[in-house]
């Protein structure tokens, strides 16, 4: 019974704590929800001009900003499953009251990545936004052709002479040039903690399953 106990207590306890990780993980889950459909409805609100001051606490901010591009641009590779591979166009923006920020105006395919657009004059709808792209197998910018492969906002903001802002369009009124806009949405924002929790619950099952086979053999070696 001692070695029935040895085994027993350390078992189930240890299955009891995955277990519990796998009930964190829905609770995780139902709270990533609710910040994302947060999230969701912020990006829907009516735009508003363009704050005197931005920071990064304004992610996501709906704006209407008139103004007109400069000509000066930075192509992203980027690319969808419905569309192909192809860019992601982030223009200097001068605004109508002198300001100088970036606008990702959309996607054009591979094909349109020499066209001209110089500048024209556009309104902007859109959201403010800061992503979170780079990681550490991102290359570097090959700036003699002119293609990023992350959307860095200070380093593009360096790039272009701009403030590090950048407003991301939903719609445009104006010339678009053939370039698509590509509204944000909550599409791009993980929520794994179904799959976590599936896994802290699949160890606890091998756990006690396990626990209960060592168990069952130490009784019948007793028996």
């Amino acid at each position: 019974m001692r070695r029935l106990l040895v085994l027993l207590i350390p078992g189930l306890a240890l299955t009891a704590v995955l277990a519990s990780l796998g009930v964190w993980q829905l609770h995780r889950m139902e709270w990533k929800a609710q910040q994302l459909a947060a999230i969701q409805r912020g990006i829907e609100q009516p735009p508003g001009p363009l704050p005197p001051a931005i920071d990064p606490s304004m992610r996501y901010l709906p704006v209407i900003v008139p103004g007109r591009t400069t000509g000066e641009e930075i192509l992203v590779l980027s690319g969808t499953r419905e569309l192909g591979g192809g860019y992601n166009v982030i223009s200097a923006f001068q605004t109508d009251d002198g300001r100088r920020i970036m606008v990702d105006r959309g996607f054009i395919p591979q094909d349109d990545r020499h066209a001209a657009r110089p500048s024209v004059a556009l309104t902007v709808t859109g959201n403010l936004h800061w992503p979170d792209e780079k990681g550490r197998s991102t290359p570097e910018p090959d700036l003699k052709a002119g293609i990023w492969f992350a959307r860095e906002v200070p380093r593009m903001a360096e790039h272009l002479g701009t403030e590090p802002v950048l407003v991301v369009a939903s719609a445009v009124q104006g010339d678009a040039q053939g370039v698509m806009p590509m509204p944000l949405d909550i599409g791009g924002i993980p929520n794994n903690h179904l799959s976590y929790a599936v896994q802290w619950f699949t160890f606890a099952l091998i756990c006690f399953g396990m626990t209960m086979a060592l168990a069952w053999r130490i009784r019948r070696q007793t028996d």
